[in-house]
């Protein structure tokens, strides 16, 4: 045998040597990884998440890869609601293995707590894919596309979740707000029916059915949803500011005072049933009563026309005519459009002696609409969806 030979068959039998003495220890390394998996997995379960992270940490230290240590990392980072952090391993896993179970419905949930509601949607439309008819996708997808006012595409997710659970009345709730928001009133009307077939009482819904019957211009069907709304639950937020509003725009001065009262009673804070409960006031003539009132508003916030409105209204009609002048021209300032106060300001004019200002009043007036009020919807949404 060449001396060539030899030297092969040498390292051959030592690389069959080093494979035997190695080959104990990965398996014991492998098996110590098992054990670990194990109880990182236990204790999740037990809810103890910083013991289990960091095991799962170790774990995925040991291996850079491991896609399913890296997914319980994000899941455990969402469970102490640190959304950021756990988007971030979630995608990390995601770019390792893709078919991870449940991985793409997590990122999907992290990314709908912190409302990237587009890239919610991405992983939940994946995650449906392998899973068509899942009742929660479903839901997941149709409150990702609420939350991005896509009303119109929320609409069927959301129809398709109450088949196959009717007694669901938040879902139906968020169905009859979305069917409202793309004016699709009917569809309001009928979800709040349907509600009302299973016995049971929603006052958000009977308010929604409220604001669509306004929009329908059925004033008697609106003030009835607004009445069973009060009824089913009468310390629903804007209950009673809604049924108010309608009644004022109804001219029941009266009544409409009664209920801006009873939401402040709800809601001591209410802005908008303070400045309408004071109109009202001023409507009933009932000035001594209001002016107080308005002088607080105006403090609080100066850019309210309904109360420069009205506390022009009040000096009109207690002699204070300079005064008056002065608080209609700041309500027209910010509501240009007002009519109303075109014409009452023309009378301050006139009552000073100001004609030609007054006529001048009189004629842009006549280049306006009829005054529109908003409407039970919009002042609602103004209310709970302010502007920034």
């Amino acid at each position: 045998m060449s001396r060539k030979k030899r030297n092969y068959g040498l390292i051959s039998t030592c690389m069959v040597a080093f494979a035997l003495m190695a080959t104990p220890l990965l398996i014991a390394q492998v098996e110590d990884r098992a054990q670990l998996r194990l109880k990182a997995m236990s204790l999740e379960q037990q809810g103890q998440n910083a013991e289990a992270e960091e095991i799962w940490g170790a774990i995925a230290k040991a291996d850079a890869r491991n896609a399913e240590a890296l997914a319980h990392i994000g899941l455990l980072e969402a469970r102490q609601e640190r959304y950021g952090t756990a988007i971030d391993y979630y995608r990390r896993a995601l770019a390792i293995d893709s078919n991870l179970p449940g991985l793409q419905l997590n990122l999907g949930l992290a990314l709908f707590k912190v409302a990237q509601f587009p890239d919610a949607i991405k992983s939940f439309s994946a995650e449906i894919e392998r899973h068509p008819g899942d009742l929660r996708l479903t839901i997941l997808l149709g409150m990702a596309h609420y939350g991005m006012k896509d009303y119109l595409v929320a609409i069927p997710y959301l129809q398709r979740a109450i088949e196959h659970d009717p007694e669901n009345l938040p879902l139906r709730t968020t169905l009859a707000r979305s069917c409202l928001c793309s004016k699709q009133y009917q569809c309001v009307v009928k979800v709040q029916q349907q509600i009302g077939a299973l016995r049971a009482e929603s006052a958000r819904a009977d308010m929604l059915a409220g604001e669509a019957f306004d929009r329908m211009q059925q004033g008697d069907a609106a003030l009835n949803a607004l009445q069973a709304a009060v009824l089913a639950n009468p310390k629903e937020p804007n209950v009673h500011f809604g049924l108010g509003y309608l009644l004022w725009t109804h001219g029941k001065w009266q009544d409409a005072a009664h209920e801006f009262e009873l939401e402040l009673q709800n809601d001591p804070q209410h802005l908008q049933a303070r400045i309408y409960r004071t109109d009202s006031w001023i409507r009933l003539n009932d000035f001594p009563r209001a002016l107080p009132e308005l002088e607080k508003l105006d403090a609080e916030d100066p850019s309210e026309p309904l109360v420069h409105f009205d506390l022009g209204m009040v000096y009109a009609n207690t002699g204070r005519n300079e005064d008056a002048v002065r608080e209609l021209r700041m309500a027209m300032e910010y509501d240009p459009a007002n009519a109303e106060a075109h014409l009452q300001l023309a009378k301050a004019y006139q009552s000073i002696e100001r004609i030609d200002e007054a006529n001048a009043q009189l004629d842009r007036v006549k280049g306006l609409p009829a005054s529109a009020r908003p409407s039970l919807q919009e002042m609602i949404d103004s209310i709970e969806n302010p502007a920034p």
